[in-house]
């Protein structure tokens, strides 16, 4: 018997980019469990300032959204507020990103989650000609323009992270 290829396993995310006609390169490396962006970034080669986590917050209306934003900075939940036309946001508590989303802590894509949820991706994206975004599973990263990653998703480009002096401040 000849060798064959293993099949490359789908996610909801490439399906999506594949039935919108949208190319994107996907990026496997070997992880088992949950790291963060910045090891990801290391794991693939992939410059850390063009990729972005996926991290979903519920507003007060109990409304979800999406916002991407680059790995090595932090959502400024006042800012994604006012863009999202909210009072307040914050966070959802990890126990329940699967329930909302369909994806595991680590592998949550902001395409092909269990319902479209408003999507804000951060425009510094607009920086670059592809960025770095899950796959919709641990170990995979999809590399695509963020252009078509907002086409695909709906998403506006809007500033939704802390600024340098705010992200350095102490808490009080």
């Amino acid at each position: 018997m000849g060798k064959h290829k293993e099949k490359e396993i789908k996610t909801n995310a490439m399906r999506i980019l594949e039935k919108n006609k949208i190319p994107y390169e996907t990026i496997q490396y070997e992880c088992g469990e949950f790291i963060d962006g910045l090891h990801t970034a290391e794991k693939t080669g992939a410059p850390v300032e063009q990729s972005f986590k996926t991290l979903v917050v519920q507003g007060k209306s109990k409304e979800y959204y999406v916002l991407v934003v680059p790995i090595a900075e932090e959502i400024d939940l006042k800012k994604a507020a006012r863009v999202l036309r909210e009072k307040a946001i914050e966070m959802i508590h990890v126990k329940d990103i699967t329930k909302v989303t369909g994806y595991v802590r680590g592998g949550c894509s902001p395409l092909g989650m269990k319902k479209q949820y408003p999507t804000v991706i951060h425009r510094s994206a607009l920086e670059y000609e592809e960025i770095y975004v899950s796959g919709g599973r641990i170990g995979t990263s999809l590399k695509l323009k963020p252009e078509n990653l907002a086409k695909a998703v709906n998403a506006d480009f809007e500033d939704i992270i802390l600024s340098a002096e705010e992200a350095g401040k102490p808490y009080c």
